[in-house]
């Protein structure tokens, strides 16, 4: 089983666990919409645009309805189970190379938002895939940070983000909690972060991500 699959059928178990009411760390959804989110990103490419540009946010909210209405939660949820699906589903390969991160992110956006969370040991393998996926995409998540951030990895590795120049914060974990970091969960993620405390104030309230 691939690390993407695994967390499909990981978040898969937890969403049925939690019932469609269960809040997230993505702001506004409920469990319900994260699984609505997931489906339509994998199955409904004419409307994926919407996930990352405003001007087509509104058709997208749209079909993330009508998702939710013409399936139900566990329509959705067994979906999400038995995916990928969309071209994902037929590229050999393509399923791990996209989704493995998203999956892993969206399945902690879940898993934080319940009272009592703590993290995961994640198997090593797992470890090394986000770390690596991560060191190139450092800097396009971190575009938007008011400062540089060097990115300190438990276990080996760095990587750089944020303007070149000026200050630098450092935030030290492991793969995992750094890419949630990166991924604008900074509030969520066991990370040691230092520098200055304004500039530190500044990374933590700056909008990360793709």
């Amino acid at each position: 089983m691939t690390y993407a699959r695994a967390e499909r059928a990981a978040l898969a178990d937890l969403l049925v666990r939690l019932g469609q009411t269960a809040p997230t760390l993505c702001e506004g959804w409920t469990t319900f919409d994260l699984a609505a989110h997931l489906v339509l990103r994998e199955r409904r490419l004419d409307a994926a645009g919407g996930i990352a540009l405003r001007p087509l946010a509104r058709y997208t909210a749209s079909v993330q309805e009508s998702l939710k209405a013409g399936h139900g939660y566990a329509g959705l949820v067994e979906l999400v189970r038995t995916g990928p699906g969309g071209p994902y589903g037929l590229v050999p390969g393509l399923d791990e190379a996209v989704n493995t991160l998203e999956l892993f992110v969206h399945h902690e956006d879940v898993r934080r938002a319940q009272p009592g969370w703590e993290p995961r040991e994640l198997p090593t393998g797992l470890d090394e895939i986000l770390w690596k996926r991560l060191r190139p995409l450092g800097r396009l998540t971190l575009r938007r940070s008011p400062v540089g951030v060097v990115l300190h990895r438990i276990g080996g590795g760095v990587a750089l983000g944020g303007p070149a120049g000026g200050p630098r914060v450092e935030v030290t974990g492991l793969a995992g909690e750094l890419l949630l970091f990166c991924f604008g969960r900074q509030r969520h993620a066991r990370v040691d972060v230092t520098g200055d405390d304004r500039d530190v104030a500044r990374l933590m309230g700056a909008r990360l991500g793709v």
